[in-house]
């Protein structure tokens, strides 16, 4: 295998980690909406830590997008 390959299935790889950043997203939305629907009240208390959750769970990917690229072209 040259190197040229392997960068790229080394690349390939770093990325799936985006298959758990989306399963994330979707649990922590889909856990916002139900508790929102449960009890509509507690929107102002649960809303900032979705957004928190959401960020550091976005944060993983692009972790892995720097990663890629470091192996892609550095």
């Amino acid at each position: 295998m040259d190197v040229a390959s392997a960068k790229m299935l080394g690349a390939g790889i770093a990325m799936i980690a985006l298959a758990g950043v989306g399963v994330g997203m979707g649990t922590i939305f889909g856990s916002l909406v139900t508790s929102v629907a449960r009890n509509p009240a507690s929107r102002a208390s649960v809303f900032p830590l979705a957004i928190l959750g959401f960020a550091l769970t976005e944060a993983v990917a692009l972790y892995a997008l720097v990663i890629a690229f470091i192996i892609l072209f550095v």
